[in-house]
Formats: C-alpha cells, sequence, structure tokens
C-alpha cells in the first residue's frame, strides 16, 4: 500500500459494527492504485463483498449513484480532511 495512512482499521472497525455485508469504497485518485489492497485487507478482516467505486469523488457531496439498487450497506469514502464541526460565526 501506498505512505499514506488509509486508517483501514477503522473501516473495519465501522463494518464489524453495522455488520455490513456489501461495501463501497471510495477513494481520491490519488489512494485509487492502492485500491486492490485495501479491499482485500477489508475482505480478509471482515469477510464483506467489497465494490470499489472508481468514478469520480470530490468529496463528501459526491456520493455514488445507484448504490442502494446494488444492495450496498455501506460506503467508505476517504477523503483528504476530516469534517469539523461548524463553529460559531461560519
Amino acid at each position: 500500500m501506498s505512505i499514506y495512512n488509509t486508517e483501514v482499521e477503522k473501516a473495519i472497525r465501522a463494518i464489524q459494527e453495522k455488520r455490513a455485508k456489501i461495501v463501497c469504497i471510495q477513494l481520491p485518485d490519488g489512494l485509487k492504485p492502492d485500491a486492490g489492497a485495501i479491499a482485500d485487507v477489508i475482505r480478509e478482516k471482515t469477510s464483506a463483498r467489497v465494490l470499489i467505486w472508481l468514478g469520480s469523488n470530490f468529496g463528501a457531496c459526491d456520493i455514488p449513484l445507484g448504490l442502494q439498487r446494488m444492495g450496498v450497506d455501506l460506503l467508505i469514502s476517504w477523503g483528504h480532511n476530516r469534517f469539523h464541526k461548524k463553529q460559531e460565526g461560519w
């Protein structure tokens, strides 16, 4: 895998907590070369079926269409920054 910390352990915990059977992972372009390795780790640790979204990923508002139709239980989207609580004055 890449030099980036993908925090795949957090994804694994979320999958286990939600007992997700079909998971879609969405990665920014810079992490897409690692998609197969990330999916392999998730499959190994959870036995979930992992779908890799190869379309765009421009942030949290760029959610793939049709996931529900495909039976996806959980979408895990990797991004560049954490979400922060809205601060006063924003």
